[in-house]
């Protein structure tokens, strides 16, 4: 009787230490470093760059000023005038950061 009792509750403590474990991952991408609760992620979300971080990359590609910020489903439109104060508008892939065009 003790054996079986002893065996049960081996296979019982067994079922009991195969839960699923609650382990986070990690995520590198432009916004940083961050922990991912694998339960709360969701395939459909896209992590986007800031429009700070749009309005830096639009400077370097010669945007003195920063008249309007405007964000499409795939691209963050920085427009503005250049040093010689001309237009200029910026087109930025809102996930990656690269420079799609400049006009």
């Amino acid at each position: 009787m003790f054996k079986v009792l002893a065996m049960a509750g081996v296979a019982a403590l067994t079922l009991l230490a195969s839960a699923p474990s609650f382990a986070q991952s990690i995520e590198i991408g432009p916004g940083g470093v961050r922990l991912v609760d694998p339960q709360f992620e969701r395939p459909y979300r896209s992590v986007s760059i800031s429009e700070r971080t749009a309005v830096r990359i639009a400077r370097s590609e010669g945007v003195r000023e920063v008249d309007d910020i405007r964000r499409t489903r795939s691209r963050i439109i920085v427009e503005g005038t250049d040093y010689q104060g001309d237009d200029i508008s910026v087109s930025i892939d809102r996930r990656t950061g690269e420079v799609i065009s400049v006009d």
